[in-house]
């Protein structure tokens, strides 16, 4: 195989790696417990926690997902984070599927 022919399948793999990536971006994810529902997006952002059941009132229910919502995110962050400081470079386009 020629140069010109491996950089092109190249090329094209990674427009292939890229439109996946973009495509799970934009869809949501649902996980759930018995007690729990998270709904993040694809690209590994909370976007509500839901309690299902308790005894706390509606107020502090509300302000108890918000808190669970910033500190998933916080930590989805650091991870990312310190993937990129491990990876760098070496990750390319794959890094946000890690």
């Amino acid at each position: 195989m020629n140069l010109q022919a491996l950089m092109k399948q190249a090329q094209s793999m990674q427009k292939n790696i890229m439109d996946s990536k973009a495509k799970i971006e934009a869809m949501t994810f649902v996980g759930e417990s018995e007690l729990v529902e998270v709904t993040m997006s694809g690209k590994k952002e909370v976007i509500s926690v839901k309690i299902k059941s308790t005894d706390l009132d509606k107020d502090d229910i509300e302000i108890l997902e918000d808190m669970i919502v910033i500190a998933t995110n916080d930590a989805i962050r650091k991870i990312n984070k310190e993937i990129e400081d491990k990876m760098g470079s070496q990750a390319g386009a794959l890094g946000s599927f890690l």
